[in-house]
């Protein structure tokens, strides 16, 4: 069942001309740029600080087993260097922590600065700051240089971000030679006989948790609306070969509630 986890925003440096007077979704609605940058931000501003606990209870701590799953592809080993983008509270960071060890480096980034805060007390709550650390950094334009990251990861951040061909294609840039991308994200089920049920916890149950847990029943309706726009499996993968990646697959999570796709860079 579905869980939910922070997005970037921001506008690339290379935008199309025109690009930014074009409509975004935010969830089912159509709105500008500037009007969906606000929005999400305001969202994750409002469920930073219960932003696990719903996670928990929303999708009944699966959303741990979908991460540890794609902890368990990032290829990387002691000494490794790698980037979670819109990483939030560091679920992935913290392992990918574990993973690269006392010679390796991780950065967390998100745009959001609540989800960021969050995210700084769970890297020192699980004792990860010797090496990791956040910062902020938008997902379209990221600040690091070429071919730096072993493995770049994004989890749940990817339907939030207004530009994802410009954000995978900043992703694309920054990963080394041979390295890799994992995308983490809800995604189309592949089982149609579930769909129905799931449609009915994701808008009638999801919502009432937010307005019961959080406070907050619009935000959490807004996410359920984001997974419902966001491109389906193949779309996504074609996508990462677009921007760059290749031998792109995905595995399918939970009957294709969540998807994991991979990318190299060759």
């Amino acid at each position: 069942m579905p869980a939910t986890d922070p997005g970037s925003e921001g506008v690339p440096r290379s935008a199309k001309p025109g690009a930014h007077s074009r409509p975004k979704r935010f969830g089912f609605s159509r709105v500008s740029r500037e009007e969906k940058t606000r929005r999400v931000r305001g969202v994750f501003d409002s469920v930073a600080d219960r932003y696990d606990l719903m996670n928990d209870l929303m999708s009944l701590g699966a959303h741990r087993l979908w991460k540890r799953f794609a902890l368990a592809r990032t290829g990387l080993r002691p000494g490794g260097v790698a980037l979670d983008v819109a990483g939030g509270t560091g679920d992935l960071a913290i392992g990918m922590g574990r993973q690269v060890g006392s010679r390796g480096r991780v950065l967390l980034t998100d745009i959001n600065p609540a989800m960021l805060r969050v995210g700084r007390s769970r890297l020192l709550d699980a004792g990860a700051w010797g090496n990791t650390r956040a910062l902020r950094a938008d997902a379209t334009a990221l600040p690091f240089g070429a071919g730096l990251f072993d493995c770049v990861t994004i989890g749940f951040g990817l339907r939030n971000v207004t530009g994802k061909p410009a954000a995978l294609k900043s992703m694309a840039r920054v990963v080394k030679p041979g390295g890799r991308l994992l995308v983490l994200e809800f995604s189309r089920p592949a089982l149609k006989f579930i769909r129905p049920a799931y449609d009915w916890y994701s808008f009638a149950v999801i919502p009432a948790l937010g307005r019961m847990v959080a406070g907050d029943a619009e935000s959490y309706r807004y996410l359920v609306e984001s997974i419902r726009v966001h491109p389906d499996q193949e779309t996504l993968a074609e996508m990462m070969r677009e921007a760059g990646f290749e031998n792109v697959r995905w595995h399918n999570l939970s009957g294709g509630v969540v998807a994991l796709h991979i990318g190299f860079r060759y």
